[in-house]
């Protein structure tokens, strides 16, 4: 298992769209198995494929706390059946945004269809922060980043923030 590097705002290739997964074998569970550990030492609670700049519809989540055991979650090829009507507001951030935080309404409960990390069918119910980061993490499979749902102003000062603090670390030479 590897630790991958994970891509950053501004970088065109997030903006892709990720594309289906014909079949869950050994190179998409060792995809999987690189996302856990990249998450883990970023520290993170999800992670999409296309973070790491693979364009599959893969996303890896665990929203264990510090101390409580690891409970990873798969999904190859999510799909959203239902959104709930009523909405819920977190504070998100993501590992693509470093350092940059934004409050965020999406439907507070959604059951999502996938394939699990042995490549079975499963239909999940989820709510609350579950709800939101599997949202996340699917947006990240449309190209869209949570930046996206704010007004121009707040996601241009971000962008801004991102493109000055990308700029300064790649001038450092070693």
């Amino acid at each position: 298992m590897t630790i991958r590097n994970i891509l950053t705002e501004p970088n065109p290739f997030l903006r892709q769209k990720s594309v289906k997964v014909e079949n869950v074998d050994d190179n998409i569970r060792s995809l999987m198995d690189d996302m856990l550990d990249t998450m883990y030492a970023a520290p993170g609670i999800g992670l999409a494929a296309i973070q790491i700049g693979v364009p599959k519809r893969v996303i890896v989540i665990d929203l264990s706390r510090d101390g409580e055991k690891k409970n990873p979650q798969f999904f190859v090829n999510p799909e959203i059946i239902i959104n709930s009507d009523t909405k819920a507001s977190y504070e998100e951030g993501c590992l693509s945004v470093p350092g940059q935080f934004a409050e965020i309404s999406r439907p507070d409960k959604c059951k999502i269809k996938f394939l699990n990390y042995n490549g079975d069918e499963k239909i999940l119910e989820t709510e609350g922060l579950f709800a939101t980061c599997i949202q996340h993490e699917m947006d990240h499979l449309e190209g869209i980043l949570f930046i996206d749902y704010l007004s121009k102003l707040k996601k241009s000062m971000i962008l801004k923030k991102l493109s000055k603090n990308k700029k300064s670390l790649e001038r450092i030479i070693v």
